[in-house]
């Protein structure tokens, strides 16, 4: 029989129960037997799986977070590679790991894969980042957490005649940036693909205002770099990884500083990965299960689940990441006045 282990690392989004329920209701489906690998890698070094049927993933679709819990834990960073999983692969007779992640993740998952471990891997990361796919699950949720953000922020801004900088992830790429901007209709957006002109940003607001609407909402993404062209970061996590956040503090000081304006800041953080997500998300996570299940039944091993248009194709893990997934040149273009 064969034996499939499932596990979900990195930061948690919308969508990774739907894609655990895809997971196993195609494998066992298929007469696989299933493991819930707990704690993403980090269960997998200690020993920690329990079995997964159909009815354990009942009533999970709409779900946010994962069942199967997650960690930035790496066995390279924190372990000796495969040689770290090796005593669980082999008492659990596990054959085959369907690996739920981001680039960091799955860039793991493409080294063990090299090292001999059969992996698939599932794309997941709301800052939509990952090459290979058109999209990724987790990305349509946050885009709509941060719209509605922006339009409850855009009253209040109105309100107090007031310029709002909105900070939301991306740490290397403008996606939600771009898109929840763009849907939220705000002044300005900010994203690490394009340099920005402080003062040309400056000139923007107050030309706003003197025409009339006396508020402003900017987006900004948090690996955008301050003013002074430095990255600004909050120092690392417990794993050692670096954290961006407050690049808009600077940038909120130096707008009121140069407008005049008053200006307010809001961070949304992890707010942008929790909750329920969208239908679009359940759809496409349960969708990319499915296939990463197909993939690991038939032994094709060392490929990651895109979705290419409208269809789950198979793609090369070390394609996936060997590059970021920024948003291109002809999208920026294409909203370039709202880019500084």
């Amino acid at each position: 029989m064969t034996h499939i282990g499932v596990l979900t690392a990195g930061g948690d989004c919308p969508g990774l129960n739907a894609a655990i329920r895809g997971v196993v209701a195609r494998a066992t489906a298929a007469g696989a037997q299933v493991s819930g690998i707990e704690d993403g890698w980090h269960g997998l070094m200690e020993g920690r799986t329990r079995p997964l049927t159909r009815d354990d993933v009942r009533g999970i679709l709409t779900r946010g977070g994962t069942i199967l819990g997650t960690s930035r834990t790496d066995p390279y960073h924190h372990g000796e590679g495969l040689a770290s999983l090796a005593s669980t692969l082999d008492a659990t007779g596990i054959e085959t790991v369907v690996v739920i992640g981001g680039d960091g993740s799955l860039r793991t998952a493409a080294r063990l894969g090299e090292e001999g471990l059969g992996v698939v891997g599932v794309p997941k990361t709301i800052d939509n980042d990952i090459e290979g796919t058109d999209v990724s699950f987790g990305f349509n949720t946050a885009v709509q957490i941060v719209t509605d953000a922006i339009d409850r922020l855009t009253t209040t801004a109105e309100a107090h005649n007031r310029i709002m900088v909105v900070e939301v992830m991306g740490r290397q790429s403008g996606w939600i940036a771009v898109h929840a901007g763009l849907a939220g209709g705000v002044e300005a957006i900010l994203v690490p693909e394009r340099e920005y002109d402080i003062d040309d940003l400056a000139r923007r607001v107050i030309s706003r205002h003197e025409s009339g609407s006396d508020y402003s909402v900017v987006v900004v993404a948090e690996g955008v770099p301050a003013p002074t062209g430095e990255r600004v970061t909050i120092g690392a996590d417990l794993m050692g990884f670096e954290r961006l956040g407050g690049v808009s503090t600077w940038i909120a000081a130096e707008l009121e500083h140069r407008t005049g304006y008053e200006t307010r800041v809001m961070i949304l953080g992890h707010l942008q990965r929790g909750g329920t997500p969208t239908a679009f998300d359940r759809v496409l996570a349960t969708r990319m299960g499915i296939r990463a299940a197909e993939a690991a039944l038939d032994g094709d091993h060392g490929k990651m689940v895109a979705c290419i248009g409208s269809e789950m194709k198979l793609v090369p893990l070390s394609t996936a990441v060997a590059v970021p997934r920024l948003v291109p040149d002809t999208t920026l273009d294409e909203v370039g006045w709202f880019l500084i």
